[in-house]
């Protein structure tokens, strides 16, 4: 089910409220079906989807600034999958970007998968945000929902709380059994220490996550659902590293420079620094790396 509603009187936001469902608990397709819609493919058939296939609704924007505009990556639609132990905040996530209002959350119970096209350095990607990995009622389901999670993403955010020290160490064991499913696949892995405003709390320190990025090869940020904190970079930058993986290395360099473009001196001039100097020290190589983990904008 699809479900609309208006933003600011303007703009219409696409929510997914029913959980995908696995190939081999579907029906098969009867002949003369009206009720298929051949340009928006069944979420739960994963064998008839393929990155970056087109889509044409309306949808909401959420636009990063930008001031170029392309429309190469228009259209272009990717599931993002929520990964997680229960209360690290991985709903808090999905509804923000989402747009939904704290007050408002109580009437969009039982929705799990939101649908959003944001506009990142003038191209527009549509994401499909899933927040499947824990549902309640799952009991013998489980198993295959969570199965179905590690197979169909385009796109994965494993999330930990810092005030948990327990849901790191899951984070880290999640990382592990994505490597195994998908090992022969390169694709955007975004380690998230969410609720980063409970500083008193704080059980895992920001040197942790950044080390086990580090290990597990992929990247990393701290969020605060409650303050909105780097939520908005956290999904803007889940498009630029799809877009990495996807594009040429021409358009890419080419978005580079338009993003590099908005950097401080202070900060280029660091960048530089920090790259001239790795190419003759290993442990400082290691520091750059552990840096750059922080980068969504860079491999």
């Amino acid at each position: 089910m699809t479900l609309n509603t208006q933003r600011d009187g303007k703009e219409t936001l696409r929510r997914r409220a029913s959980t995908p469902i696995p190939a081999s608990h579907q029906l098969a397709p009867r002949d003369g079906d009206p009720s298929g819609d051949p340009h928006h493919p069944t979420l739960g058939h994963s064998a008839s989807y393929h990155p970056g296939d087109k889509t044409l609704h309306s949808r909401a924007h959420w636009s990063s600034d930008s001031e170029d505009s392309d429309s190469s990556g228009a259209d272009c639609l990717y599931r993002v999958v929520l990964l997680g132990d229960h209360g690290v905040g991985k709903s808090s996530l999905a509804t923000i970007f989402a747009g939904i209002q704290e007050k408002d959350a109580h009437d969009h119970l039982g929705e799990d998968s939101y649908e959003r096209t944001l506009t990142v350095d003038g191209e527009e990607t549509t994401l499909i945000v899933m927040d499947t990995w824990e549902m309640e009622k799952q009991e013998e389901d489980e198993k295959w929902v969570q199965d179905y999670c590690m197979q169909v993403g385009n796109a994965y955010v494993i999330v930990y709380s810092i005030t948990d020290r327990s849901s790191f160490e899951s984070a880290s064991e999640l990382r592990i059994q994505l490597r195994r499913t998908r090992q022969a696949e390169n694709i955007p892995i975004i380690l998230v220490g969410n609720k980063s405003d409970l500083v008193r709390c704080r059980e895992v320190a920001v040197e942790e996550g950044r080390a086990c990025a580090v290990v597990f090869d992929c990247k990393f940020i701290e969020t605060s659902a409650s303050l909105h904190h780097n939520v908005q970079e956290l999904f803007e930058g889940i498009v630029r590293q799809i877009r990495l993986r996807r594009d040429s290395k021409e358009t890419n360099e080419r978005r580079r420079s338009a993003y590099q473009r908005k950097e401080s001196i202070t900060k280029k001039a660091r960048r530089f620094l920090d790259r001239l100097v790795a190419k003759n020290n290993k442990k400082m190589a290691l520091k750059v790396r552990s840096k750059s983990c922080h980068d969504l904008s860079v491999l």
